[in-house]
């Protein structure tokens, strides 16, 4: 299995790469494979979990660094 990475874009969506099964609060699964997939941020999105980019349009800003897991 590819290892799974979760990238934080300033100012965007989360991009995940490798492979990953989405669950939605319904059981509905979404499996990604392979490549990538975006998932909003911003709360705009006429698709969520999923990015449609609308974040563009309204001018989300989120530039936030981690400092570290949770204690």
């Amino acid at each position: 299995m590819d290892q799974v990475v979760i990238k934080i874009r300033d100012d965007g969506p989360y991009k995940v790469t490798g492979a990953v099964t989405i669950v939605d609060v319904d059981g509905t699964a979404f499996e990604v494979p392979e490549g990538a997939v975006v998932l909003c941020r911003c709360g705009l999105s006429a698709s969520k979990p999923f990015c449609d980019g609308s974040h563009r349009q309204s001018g989300f800003a989120s530039r936030e660094r981690a400092s570290g897991p949770p204690t």
